[in-house]
Order: structure tokens, then C-alpha cells, then sequence
């Protein structure tokens, strides 16, 4: 049975327009953080586009806020 609406963390990093592979994403995370209660959309590295994608797929619950939530997560560690 397939799920609908599922986005991997890779299908996002693609979607944002960035390296989608394993190591790739690695490094991404080895380099960027969040600190307190900075929101994702508010980090300083995003452009213009991947800030109004990450805060419309949070705002409006879109089928990407699972990936979207799990990039917080990780980015927090």
C-alpha cells in the first residue's frame, strides 16, 4: 500500500533546491543549527524562497510538515 502525502527528508531537501543525497544532508546538518525557540523559517541560512516554503508548508499543514518537522528536529541537536 503506498502513502500519499509522505515526503522523505531527501524529497525536501530537494524540494528546497538543495543536495538531496544522504551525505549531503549530513554535511548540511553538521553545519547549520537552530538556537532556542528560533523558528525554521527565522534561520539566517535559508534564501528568500526556502523561508516562505518552510513557513506556508507549517502555517497552512501541508503534506511536507512531517519532513519539515523532522529538519527541525535535527537541526536542534
Amino acid at each position: 500500500m503506498e502513502i500519499t502525502g509522505f515526503h522523505s527528508l531527501n524529497d525536501l531537501f530537494a524540494q528546497l533546491g538543495l543536495d538531496a543525497d544522504d551525505a549531503a544532508i549530513e554535511a548540511f546538518l553538521e553545519h547549520h543549527h537552530l538556537s532556542g525557540q528560533q523558528h525554521l523559517s527565522e534561520a539566517p541560512f535559508w534564501s528568500e524562497g526556502q523561508r516562505r516554503f518552510l513557513e506556508e508548508a507549517f502555517l497552512n499543514d501541508s503534506d511536507w510538515c512531517e519532513a519539515v518537522d523532522e529538519l527541525d528536529t535535527l537541526l536542534r541537536h
